[in-house]
């Protein structure tokens, strides 16, 4: 399945994405019986039950399909975006997880993943404004692939790590690199307000069977920025998931971005940092594009 965030009537609304527009699943569940023991209806929902909701929502869903009545259905393109997961307990970073990556920023390859964390005043979503803030002149784009738990995983292997994967979705990493590195520890210059656009769109882990094998890609004002493949990475997906979770436990809903590759501003000769008015855009394949406006 693919699902969404959207805000409707003041409030963040599910949404399950199909050929010809998105389900309202709380607007298509109202007025309907259902016998689904699991039936995520809210954001929150979805990513409180993880995996476990998933076959009744795509039951459900299936359901809506044969009938008649498309009272729940919404035209995408007139879709007021939310932060695609709004209240996950731990959004995790990985650093120089691309080796062209690291090289282009003159760093060593890591022999052990870069970890580091994002709190959740950084969430934001598509198509929203992202202040800089006046405490830094260097705001670079990092486009990633995101990975969003479903399942609590504490000490999983590599090999068992993508059964707890519930889906991916592209992200921006925003930076200020000149705050990232006023010290060794690179918080304070990535979890500024706004700083971690997603979405637009959760695609099931059933319908992403490998990761590693992504384009990801990444364009300021129309130019082509990073172009590159999740097969670069220096630690896959699976081993990331299986890292983490030696030293904390994974809960379903937890976010973990997964690096960027080459292209960022950091690493060019003549650095041109973003300004108020950029439009930068993230796409990775199958994910669909994450578009935002510098302010």
């Amino acid at each position: 399945m693919i699902l969404t965030t959207f805000k409707k009537d003041g409030e963040l609304r599910l949404g399950v994405k199909i050929p010809f527009g998105v389900i309202d699943v709380k607007a298509a569940v109202e007025g309907r019986k259902h016998t689904a023991a699991i039936l995520p209806v809210t954001p929150d929902d979805l990513y409180k039950h993880g995996i476990d909701g998933l076959a009744d929502l795509a039951e459900f869903t299936g359901k809506l399909l044969k009938a008649s009545n498309t009272d729940y259905l919404l035209k995408e393109e007139e879709l007021e975006y939310g932060p695609l997961v709004p209240n996950p307990q731990k959004i995790i970073c990985i650093g120089q997880n691309y080796r062209k990556h690291a090289l282009e920023t003159g760093s060593e390859i890591p022999t052990t993943p870069v970890v580091f964390g994002k709190f959740n005043n950084a969430l934001t979503a598509p198509n929203a404004k992202v202040p800089i803030p006046k405490s830094t002149t260097q705001a670079d784009y990092e486009a990633e692939l995101a990975v969003v738990m479903g399942r609590r995983c504490w000490e999983v292997s590599e090999a068992d790590a993508l059964k707890y994967v519930l889906g991916y979705a592209c992200a921006n990493d925003i930076s200020a690199r000149d705050i990232q590195r006023r010290t060794s520890q690179w918080m304070l210059g990535k979890s500024f307000d706004k700083f971690f656009p997603i979405g637009p769109h959760l695609v099931t882990a059933d319908q992403i069977p490998d990761p590693q094998t992504l384009g990801i890609r990444c364009y300021l004002n129309g130019e082509k920025r990073q172009d590159s493949n999740t097969s670069d990475m220096i630690f896959s997906v699976a081993y990331l998931i299986s890292h983490i979770s030696q030293y904390w436990t994974l809960e379903p809903g937890d976010i973990i971005s997964t690096g960027t590759p080459e292209g960022v501003i950091l690493g060019m000769k003549d650095k041109v940092w973003m300004k108020p008015g950029d439009k930068v855009t993230v796409e990775v394949d199958q994910l669909g594009t994450l578009t935002n406006y510098m302010a």
